[in-house]
């Protein structure tokens, strides 16, 4: 091979391995943008009460039966099942917000859920305080006991009211992309079958408590969030939404 050949060849490999630094900043530059965000947003709303500032004024009629969808990103993008053949006077009311871990959900229970007395009460929450694992490791076992004690004490609150919890499993991550790498751990992953443990007890213990299992309805052999019901690492397509939706109005129905 040339002198000329091996500066050519040298050259092709600097400005691959350029343009590979340059994309793989960019990822993580679009990630830390997006942290950003989600902290001053929290700042300027700690546990978003703008979101629904009329829930405490929604009036119902007294033969409706109030459904209501409680959590973080994962009960927001919930679409909304066809009660039609269960209880035509069933209305179904979202009250998820991104990116909110179990603290902020607890925390606005008061103005979020008491206002509406609903008659069942779907919860999906978790994966954001599990996720930041990755972020502060030597507090996983803090992260994960924070988690289950929140969630129960949801539970109880919403029992308290009178309401049938229909409590899900934390949703199976997908593949994690490269981005995201720096800031996560293996461990999230065993902190969700921890969890969900924890969840599958608080199920079994009373008889107001219904486990709806989603965990196992959306992985796939590995435990990973099956591929066709993936959106991205932590959200789901509708087509999974429509599988929970089904397992959700069996559920109903048992009750």
């Amino acid at each position: 091979m040339t002198v000329n050949k091996v500066f050519v060849l040298l050259i092709c490999c600097l400005l691959l391995a350029l343009g590979g630094s340059l994309v793989f900043n960019s990822l993580l530059y679009s990630q830390a943008k997006k942290y950003y965000r989600e902290v001053n947003e929290t700042r300027l709303d700690p546990i978003g009460l703008k979101r629904y500032p009329h829930a405490s004024t929604q009036v119902t009629t007294s033969n409706q039966s109030v459904i209501l969808l409680l959590g973080d990103s994962r009960a927001e993008g919930w679409t909304t099942p066809d009660l039609t053949a269960i209880n035509p006077n069933a209305l179904v009311i979202n009250r998820g917000i991104s990116s909110q871990t179990s603290t902020q959900v607890l925390q606005r229970f008061d103005a979020h859920v008491r206002p509406l007395n609903p008659s069942v009460v779907v919860l999906q929450v978790g994966i954001n305080d599990l996720k930041t694992i990755g972020l502060f490791p030597g507090r996983k076992e803090e992260i994960i006991a924070d988690c289950k004690a929140h969630i129960q004490k949801l539970v109880e609150q919403s029992t308290d009211l009178g309401a049938t919890v229909i409590i899900t499993t934390i949703f199976p991550v997908g593949e994690v992309p490269l981005q995201r790498k720096p800031f996560w751990s293996d461990d999230i992953e065993a902190a969700i079958t921890e969890v969900n443990g924890a969840i599958a007890t608080l199920a079994s213990a009373d008889e107001a408590v219904v486990l709806l299992d989603s965990f196992s309805l959306l992985a796939d052999e590995q435990g990973k969030l099956r591929s066709d019901y993936s959106q991205d690492e932590l959200h789901l397509t509708p087509a999974a939404y429509e599988t929970l939706n089904q397992a959700l109005i069996a559920t109903l129905k048992q009750l």
